[in-house]
């Protein structure tokens, strides 16, 4: 837990914090609408004799009372897919609608690529991208089975990522939930931190700024960028949107999230950021007894 020390100053209720980071994490489901209603996933489960809470943020997120998400029928059918609680919250706020083109940069092993592709009604296009060719099986896997047909899967460097292979230039959203430092999957990973350093922030923090500098030239003016992370380090989250914001057309959004968070920084080791960066959300895990994440949502201005 030593690497977390570093961020006493900017969590509100730090031992609460530690305390929630020790505890192992719960199991979570998403609901696949693609394949079943929520009434039905959940009837699928009282048969099966599992125990389970609605998300009050989302009834599409489940909380089950077992260590086997994956034994159940439900899950047998597509009707659920495993999928820690708050990584379906960039999905969300992206807000994908039936008929757009929608670009996830890092889709692997495409959790959130497949809700995606749900809250589209399976309608429009979903190019679900990873650059690393041993995760592409377990991303068409998962599309498979839980039936996303609006969906194509693609391996490339999202960095220059190109569009030449489609018959269209722009999509009209992306999302950059990008390979980080894994602060923040702690509960689920007790090894997170073991090769942790600063080195490695610096290093991973340049892909990152790459990333989303794609996402916003591929995606058209108007068009919706959400950007996340499953780490705390305000180098891969706060200060990767302000190089963006710098570099590109673009401005942070506000948006709403049922989830209890903290507002992003705009100010970390004496380096300073736009004031916009506050509409951003940290969710620690003491907030809402989940893993960690930041989501930031831009609009792409030209």
């Amino acid at each position: 837990m030593e690497p977390l020390e570093r961020y006493r100053p900017i969590v509100d209720d730090f031992e609460a914090f530690l305390a929630a980071c020790r505890r192992p994490l719960g199991t979570a489901v998403r609901v696949n609408t693609i394949k079943t209603s929520v009434e039905r996933a959940t009837a699928t489960l009282e048969e099966d004799g599992v125990e389970f809470d609605q998300a009050d943020w989302n009834p599409r997120v489940l909380r089950l009372e077992t260590d086997s998400p994956g034994a159940t029928w439900a899950s047998f059918h597509g009707f659920t897919h495993g999928q820690e609680e708050v990584s379906a919250v960039p999905p969300v706020v992206l807000d994908p609608q039936p008929g757009e083109r929608v670009w996830d940069a890092c889709a692997a092993p495409g959790g959130k690529a497949t809700q995606i592709a749900a809250l589209m009604d399976d309608e429009g296009t979903v190019v679900a991208n990873d650059s690393n060719l041993g995760r592409i099986s377990a991303l068409r896997f998962n599309a498979e089975r839980l039936g996303a047909t609006n969906l194509a899967v693609t391996n490339a460097d999202a960095r220059n990522y190109s569009l030449s292979p489609f018959s269209f230039d722009e999509f009209d959203r992306a999302l950059v939930d990008a390979p980080c430092s894994c602060e923040g999957t702690i509960r689920k990973n007790p090894d997170a931190l073991e090769n942790w350093s600063e080195d490695h922030i610096a290093s991973v923090s340049g892909i990152q700024k790459g990333i989303l500098r794609r996402a916003v030239q591929a995606t058209t003016a108007g068009g919706t960028v959400v950007y996340s992370t499953c780490t705390f380090a305000p180098e891969e989250n706060e200060a990767v949107v302000q190089h963006v914001l710098e570099e590109e057309d673009c401005r942070v959004l506000e948006f709403d999230l049922g989830l209890e968070h903290a507002p992003g920084l705009t100010e970390w080791d004496g380096q300073e950021f736009d004031e916009s960066l506050e509409r951003a959300a940290r969710i620690y895990p003491h907030h809402n007894d989940t893993g960690g994440f930041f989501v930031a949502k831009l609009e792409v201005t030209a």
